[in-house]
């Protein structure tokens, strides 16, 4: 089958292909009569228009690369989801991508946005270097990261202050009077999830007397969470309460503690809080205390931010930092 063209569409609307052009790309510069008969014309002709060639043209996309640690987390679906509203605000579209925690995957999907020549990259890295994105920005392609900084502030960044969310939620559990804390970790290399573990331990070195033990998990996941919460009703001297790295985590510890019938009480003999304050946190069997991250907030201003650097490549980057959210539930505390 023919593929439909340009001068296809020109030809049924009796028009110039300098027309249909003006139609798709700067409609104010043609009459409504023109623009009726052009779009008469592909309706009926089915024509799609050539984007890639377009892009070719002008060099750069109307797409957002978004590439996030794990696309089952309901942060970064929101986080998305608040960049989405904000890029088509600007007539962009934003295409998510997953990098499943993978050097190799993440590596890959900038391969793809580069060969795309999207408008900018938005990423939550893996690791420290950012060699590849200094490569991006040369090549005309801007990059933000998004839920974690750069040590170096060689780019612009939007993120949550994740020492000070540590801090908080071990303060709030030693707080309620435990002293016996247990932090569920991610996988090593996360920024995140050591900036937290971090905050937590400033908590407990201000308190004598209170214990931080730290269990490592292979992934921040429900199933992760589950798992680690049979571990821990199976121990001898359970901790009395349990910072969990994310929302995920925590909700998997409640599932074994709670619906499979450990005998363990949620709050009366382990307390837990997660973080980042999923939706779920709030319909869990035992309503989930939890540190709020702003994640619309985070893909919209990194979307600003993208823009601008977008328009004006020589300004100097900025990091946006916000402060999380202490959220407390009945998980951790009693009525």
């Amino acid at each position: 089958m023919k593929l439909v063209n340009v001068k296809d569409v020109a030809l049924r609307a009796g028009v110039s292909v300098g027309t249909v052009s003006n139609v798709m790309n700067h409609p104010e510069k043609v009459s409504g009569k023109s623009i009726a008969l052009v779009r008469s014309a592909i309706d009926d002709l089915g024509f799609i228009r050539n984007d890639a060639a377009r892009q070719l043209r002008e060099g750069r996309s109307s797409t957002i690369g978004l590439i996030v640690l794990d696309a089952r987390n309901p942060f970064f679906t929101d986080m998305a989801r608040g960049a989405e509203a904000r890029a088509a605000e600007a007539g962009l579209s934003v295409l998510l991508a997953n990098s499943g925690a993978s050097v190799e995957r993440e590596a890959t999907y900038l391969d793809l946005f580069e060969q795309q020549r999207v408008h900018g990259v938005l990423i939550s890295p893996l690791g420290e270097s950012t060699s590849r994105l200094v490569t991006l920005r040369a090549r005309g392609i801007p990059a933000v990261l998004v839920d974690r900084a750069i040590a170096d502030l060689s780019f612009s960044s939007v993120s949550v202050d994740d020492v000070a969310g540590g801090r908080m939620a071990a303060e709030h559990l030693i707080a309620i009077g435990r002293n016996r804390l247990a932090y569920l970790s991610g996988p090593p290399g996360l920024r995140q999830t050591a900036d937290r573990l971090e905050g937590a331990r400033q908590a407990v070195a201000a308190h004598p007397g209170v214990n931080l033990a730290v269990i490592e998990l292979d992934s921040l996941s429900v199933h992760a969470g589950r798992a680690a919460g049979t571990a821990i009703s199976a121990l001898a001297e359970c901790p009395d309460a349990i910072f969990a790295a994310n929302d995920l985590v925590a909700i998997g510890v409640l599932q074994a503690l709670v619906v499979r019938g450990s005998g363990i009480t949620v709050p009366d003999d382990i307390a837990i809080i997660g973080y980042d304050d999923i939706d779920f946190a709030t319909s869990a069997i035992v309503p989930l205390s939890s540190i709020r991250q702003p994640s619309a907030l985070i893909g919209q201003t990194a979307i600003d931010i993208l823009l601008e650097e977008a328009a004006d490549p020589g300004i100097p980057p900025r990091q946006v930092l916000f402060q999380p959210e202490l959220v407390a539930r009945a998980s951790t505390t009693t009525t």
